[in-house]
């Protein structure tokens, strides 16, 4: 059976340090995935045949739109045995315990698609809708395919409690940012609260090139599947 996650970085992750993580809980993480494993997941990504265009897709509250090409999970899609596998992992008790804990709550469910980014967009500053309680972004670009003056790296942004989350502030409004390097095997794993303002600044690759991530979604259980578990025997 193949084996994805690092179960030492799991083990040793702080999970305290990161509940108190200004200005809201996130982590950029080095080695989630076993290298050996990381190098199978970029030798067999999907194919861009498979996704969605999604352009010019208007935003609530007036934020620009989130240029990319987009895929949804699904294990009938035709993708390598590695990816169907990671997939699988993800979905296991190991990992399922860890979000558990991150999130303070077992009354989750989890997503998952791929965006490929090409030159000339972004992701404008907006906090997650209110039915997510979190994401974990796995970058999936290497110094091999990828230079970091293109850009692609996530920023957590601090408003300072200055913005709704119903507003569209620029990247320049935010006196205080952190970065979450992309390049590698790393991922950003982040919880949501009422002002987790996050952004990609516009993707500088040439053309052919794009920021390649799969992220994991952590979404509130419904509630009726959560009256469901609560009754269930």
């Amino acid at each position: 059976m193949m084996k994805f996650l690092n179960d030492t970085v799991i083990s040793d992750f702080d999970e305290d340090s990161f509940r108190h993580t200004d200005p809201y809980p996130w982590a950029s993480i080095s080695e989630f995935i076993q290298p050996d494993k990381y190098a199978a997941l970029i030798a067999t990504l999907p194919s861009e045949d498979l996704f969605a265009e999604r352009f010019g897709q208007k935003r609530k509250f007036g934020q620009l739109s989130h240029d990319r090409l987009s895929l949804d999970y699904d294990p009938r899609l035709n993708l390598s045995d590695e990816w169907h596998a990671f997939v699988e992992e993800l979905m296991s008790p190991e990992y399922l315990q860890f979000i558990y804990r991150v999130a303070g709550t077992k009354n989750i469910q989890l997503e998952f698609h791929w965006h490929y980014t090409p030159r000339g967009c972004s992701v404008s500053p907006h906090c997650d809708s209110t039915n997510k309680i979190g994401s974990q972004i796995f970058y999936l670009n290497t110094a091999d395919d990828w230079d970091s003056h293109w850009g692609g790296d996530t920023l957590i942004l601090d408003d300072e409690g200055r913005f709704s989350h119903r507003s569209n502030p620029t990247f320049s409004d935010f006196k205080k940012s952190y970065t979450s390097e992309s390049i590698g095997n790393r991922s950003l794993l982040f919880i949501r609260n009422g002002n987790s303002w996050h952004g990609v600044k516009q993707i500088n690759c040439p053309q052919g090139q794009l920021r390649k991530v799969f992220i994991v979604v952590i979404k509130k259980l419904p509630l009726k599947s959560v009256v469901r578990r609560l009754l269930s025997p």
